[in-house]
């Protein structure tokens, strides 16, 4: 059951009179969560950029590093299922949420008392792990604040704090290793925005226990379904092609360097480009999701399969360009992408859809990641045919989504 604690009056109920509108309740709290992400990203983010070569440092070889970050990353994803289901499940949403931000956050500055690779591989993945338990549960407290909101500008905002904390957690990073020289001390400055993390989230369930109670009840032509529908699984087979034809950006930066594309100092900067092109898009997309819904999703994703070409066969000015149509595909993928997986689901079983989607996303992700590696050292030219085809064979998969969503739309409205 959700934390049987008293609403403060500062929370306004719908239809109860509070002190404003439902709706200003319902932003403030997505707000107080972009503040988690914000903070949170600028953590995980910017040790993210160093935990390869400090394990190297540490006398790990390039395959461990390899395997840990291809482990780490597919358990961050594979047990957003279990995680999610078990929040659904038990309604802890909340303590499920705090548990995972704890472990997801102490782990990034722990780094920095870790005295050999095994034990740093040990948190790398403690960290990832933390992640796939906080998510689930937070996207779906994030939902109840859609019928007010709008699913589109919940999960926008929210992604868009997200992607400014991921923007300049890495300068943070880049900062620290510039003045101290050192991996250790660029962890443990990262203890300041964890902390903080940890912080406005006990503060935000302070002010929400019951986050349940911003949703409106069902109505207007939402949704409410019972179990996972098929159309679910459809959509989620469009967004596993997405996933696989999706080039992570180190294999992106590895190719920079390789390629002298751009020079080293600049590689990090693209990076931080595609993160605010990302914080930007995802409040734009938001908004026109809540407008026109998937077709948001086809467009974008008809524009973002370029970024192939432009990353891998271009130049300097034109990986520029690349990597803000990337950054533009991360936003897709981390709002809106989101948003409507919210309208499919009924809301006591949007933490397991959520779990479920970000499981066989991650595991699509996965496998592309290693035939886009495979490709790469074969040809470059076939990982750019390889990426774009896939990004542009989940158009079908979204189109089909999109019918049968207006199909039902309008049927519940008649």
């Amino acid at each position: 059951m959700s934390t049987p604690a008293e609403t403060p009056a500062s929370v306004e109920q719908p239809g109860t009179g509070g002190k404003g509108l439902p709706r200003a309740a319902a932003l403030r709290f997505v707000v107080f969560l972009g503040i988690v992400s914000f903070f949170a990203d600028m953590t995980h983010e910017g040790a993210r950029g160093i935990t390869g070569p400090f394990l190297a440092t540490l006398g790990a070889s390039a395959i461990v590093v390899g395997v840990v970050s291809g482990f780490g990353e597919l358990a961050g994803y594979a047990l957003r299922f279990v995680f999610g289901y078990a929040a659904d499940r038990t309604g802890r949403y909340w303590p499920i949420t705090i548990v995972g931000y704890t472990i997801n956050m102490l782990a990034v500055p722990l780094l920095a008392l870790a005295g050999n690779w095994p034990i740093a591989a040990l948190l790398i993945v403690a960290e990832r792990s933390g992640r796939a338990m906080r998510n689930p549960a937070r996207d779906a407290m994030l939902a109840h604040a859609t019928s007010e909101l709008g699913a589109g500008w919940v999960f926008g905002l929210r992604e868009a704090l997200d992607a400014a904390g991921a923007t300049l957690g890495p300068l943070i990073v880049a900062a620290a290793i510039f003045f101290s020289g050192s991996y250790r001390v660029s962890f443990a400055v990262l203890l300041v925005p964890a902390l903080l993390t940890l912080v406005v989230l006990a503060v935000a369930q302070r002010q929400y226990p019951r986050p349940r109670d911003l949703e409106v009840p069902i109505g207007h032509g939402r949704l409410e379904t019972v179990g996972i529908p098929r159309i679910f699984w459809v959509y989620l087979a469009g967004m596993g092609l997405i996933a696989a034809g999706y080039a992570d950006f180190p294999l992106i930066a590895f190719h920079f360097g390789r390629a002298n594309v751009v020079p080293p100092v600049w590689i990090p900067v693209l990076y931080a480009v595609a993160m605010a092109t990302e914080a930007v898009a995802a409040l734009v997309l938001g908004r026109l999701f809540d407008r026109i819904g998937l077709t948001t999703v086809v467009g974008a994703t008809a524009l973002t399969a370029l970024f192939a070409p432009l990353v891998f066969l271009g130049g300097a000015v034109l990986a520029v360009i690349g990597m803000v149509l990337w950054g533009l595909g991360m936003a897709v993928q981390e709002s809106i992408v989101k948003a409507a997986v919210t309208g499919m689901i009924g809301r006591d079983r949007r933490a397991t859809a959520f779990g479920l989607f970000d499981t066989g996303f991650g595991i699509c992700w996965f496998v592309g990641s290693v035939l886009l590696g495979i490709l790469y050292q074969a040809s470059i030219p076939a990982l750019v045919i390889f990426s774009v085809a896939a990004q542009l064979a989940a158009i079908p998969f979204v189109l089909r989504t999109r019918r049968v969503m207006a199909n039902r739309s309008g049927a519940m409205a008649s």
